[in-house]
């Protein structure tokens, strides 16, 4: 099969041949036809977050079961699925009291001493977040997929498997939005502009998207957004927290950086919640002001939505198709496998949601 190799941080992705191992009894072999390129695959790209290496990226896809382990009983061959990063052991602590999400057992990988699930020339190639989707073939757990129907259109259900559950997740699990509420979000690429949606599907009264890019915020209107603030025109917290007539019930810090975080904070009213959704890189301090907490304003993070994907991902299918999900907004461009370095430029420039891999 072929894939997009990483081999060294800072450095193009190789179209390299690889090899797939044989599927265990509780594996499932996947061939992916559709592929969403994330900003989250360009942090451990460039260093922000250390990987092993060498490896394979990509954690956003959909795609068709080609083949199932002696014990798998959830899907067949042929069966339509989303794949999740968020894979689960079912019977750890995090399990057992219903956070999924942050399950990191081992129990999800294969052992140090079996054969690794990627090979090229019978040397290991290390998974990336249990999936590695930038490649032909996919070899996961079963607890890292979810069927869904199969008049889903694969470019969509792709990205359910990360921004839309990303998002929409830590405004309905993570953060609980309420129905008529104040709500900014900073950042409008795939994960905020879901967030903008989950919040307009949440009922929250007023959505504030927050971003520097005109045309991302003209997205954001089209997925639910009330007002908008491009943060690159001025004081944009001082612009939400006057819109909002003293500051927002939520808001959510789509981009992962520290000063965005701070301003989510400072975003709030009296009472208010913050919901960290980007990836603020390893080593990064965030400062907040100390007497707002006196207001009883708080600050969280979110790893992917608090999902519970197997339930979540098939109601979002449901959304989109009934239309309240919109997805179609957010594919900038469908690529092939060999455009990947093309795509994780043009995500370093902040003027894109998100471009597709199709490989069927």
């Amino acid at each position: 099969m072929k894939a997009a190799v990483l081999r060294e941080a800072n450095k193009p992705l190789e179209i390299e041949e690889c090899q797939v191992s044989k599927p265990g009894p509780r594996e499932v072999l996947v061939r992916p036809i559709a592929a969403g390129v994330c900003h989250s695959d360009l942090h451990f790209m460039d260093g922000s977050y250390p990987y092993m290496l060498p490896t394979i990226l990509g954690h956003e896809s959909a795609g068709i079961v080609e083949e199932v382990g002696s014990s798998v009983t959830y899907v067949k061959k042929g069966d339509h699925v989303i794949t999740c990063l968020s894979a689960f052991c079912g019977h750890c602590d995090k399990c057992l009291t219903g956070r999924l999400a942050l399950c990191s057992s081992p129990d999800v990988s294969r052992k140090p001493d079996e054969e690794s699930r990627i090979l090229q020339d019978g040397q290991p190639i290390h998974q990336f977040l249990n999936l590695s989707s930038f490649a032909e073939l996919m070899l996961i757990h079963e607890h890292a997929l979810v069927k869904v129907r199969e008049d889903m259109p694969m470019d969509r259900a792709a990205l359910i498997g990360c921004s839309t559950t990303t998002g929409v997740g830590a405004v309905f699990h993570t953060a609980k939005v309420e129905p008529g509420s104040k709500v900014a979000v900073i950042g409008c690429g795939g994960v905020g502009l879901a967030a903008v949606n989950g919040a307009a599907i949440a009922g929250a009264g007023q959505i504030i998207a927050v971003d520097m890019v005109d045309a991302k915020l003209e997205i954001a209107k089209s997925v639910g957004a009330t007002h908008t603030v491009n943060a690159g025109s001025g004081n944009a917290v001082g612009e939400v927290v006057e819109m909002t007539q003293g500051g927002c019930d939520y808001t959510f810090e789509a981009i992962g950086l520290k000063a965005t975080t701070e301003q989510a904070f400072q975003m709030l009213g009296a009472g208010g919640v913050a919901t960290v959704i980007g990836m603020i890189p390893v080593g990064t301090m965030v400062e907040l002001h100390g007497v707002d907490f006196l207001a009883e304003k708080k600050i969280q993070g979110s790893n992917m939505g608090s999902n519970r994907f197997r339930v979540d991902m098939p109601q979002f299918v449901d959304f989109y198709l009934n239309g309240k999900l919109h997805l179609d907004q957010m594919i900038s461009k469908h690529i092939k496998l060999d455009q990947i370095n093309d795509a994780l430029d043009a995500l370093k420039t902040g003027q894109e949601a998100r471009h597709v891999i199709m490989f069927d």
